[in-house]
């Protein structure tokens, strides 16, 4: 039997953004399935939708990403095509064998952590030096800033909107009074009119977006003295979530803080690494003879 012949285009791709929107799914989400789309896009270069040209472009994937990135964009990939109707083409994901580590060479640490807002304060960059500290002090997603707003600072707690959920993140006194200072240098009052104006803001008062952020952190890792491969906005995220638990021990109110569905999410952040498994390991002391 000959495989249908489908064709991959932009206006079927702009139905399915719509699509994704009409499903309430964050923008961050949208961005990336786009993005991966596209690649699959410039990988069949006008040739048609088959499941051995999926396969394909999965081996090439599986060449020069990580098993995890390959299978984040499948599983892109692999939702357009039940969406399109073409479940003939979806392909596998890759098997991969979880470990139960983390990889202590993408976690930041917290010396890493303080040496980057030293490096952003030093370069004289403030606004940057406040927003990995505010992400790192109230774990919340980089695409959740612009709701740390002018009325937040003030009651000491944002109301967060995201993927179809509402959480209430509190912000530490100490974060309040820089974010207060802050505002007062960039002339931002509390007056009722800014109440809903985002704290961190480009000049025409749009929140800053993902993307400047990674590209201004990616800039302070040579001063820094941090590996780039450690050195974007979510790994904030991870450093405040393994610092809560390491405090708290509970990863079911952990979950409730991060906005997450299921504990599994959150039990991935707080991985701890092998090496300080093997520390552990040793001061259980029961290896008794000499």
């Amino acid at each position: 039997m000959e495989p249908k012949c489908h064709k991959f285009t932009p206006g079927l791709l702009r139905r399915y953004v719509l699509h994704l929107r009409e499903e309430e799914r964050a923008d961050s989400t949208i961005e990336k399935y786009v993005r991966d789309l596209e690649a699959l896009g410039r990988h069949l270069a006008g040739r048609p939708v088959t499941k051995a040209a999926l396969i394909g472009w999965k081996e090439e994937l599986a060449q020069r990403h990580a098993p995890a990135t390959v299978n984040s964009m499948i599983a892109a990939v692999n939702g357009f095509l039940r969406f399109m109707g073409w479940r003939e083409c979806a392909v596998k994901l890759l098997n991969i064998q979880k470990s139960p580590f983390c990889d202590e060479g993408r976690e930041l640490t917290r010396s890493e952590y303080a040496r980057l807002v030293r490096a952003a304060e030093k370069g004289g960059n403030r606004r940057l030096a406040l927003v990995l500290q505010t992400i790192c002090a109230t774990g919340v997603r980089v695409s959740e800033l612009k709701f740390i707003t002018v009325e937040a600072v003030q009651t000491g707690r944002a109301e967060i909107a995201n993927k179809g959920k509402r959480r209430t993140v509190f912000l530490p006194d100490k974060l309040r009074r820089l974010l207060r200072t802050y505002l007062q240098a960039q002339k931002k009052t509390a007056q009722p009119a800014d109440f809903k104006n985002p704290v961190f803001a480009t000049r025409t008062g749009r929140p800053l977006d993902r993307s400047n952020i990674w590209r201004d952190m990616k800039r302070l890792c040579d001063s820094a003295g941090v590996e780039p491969g450690k050195v974007f906005p979510h790994n904030l995220r991870h450093l405040f979530a393994r610092t809560y638990y390491t405090l708290e021990k509970d990863l079911s109110r952990l979950a409730d803080i991060l906005g997450h569905s299921s504990v599994n999410t959150t039990r991935v952040y707080t991985m701890e690494s092998g090496a300080v498994h093997a520390r552990q390991m040793e001061r259980m002391g029961l290896v008794l003879t000499t």
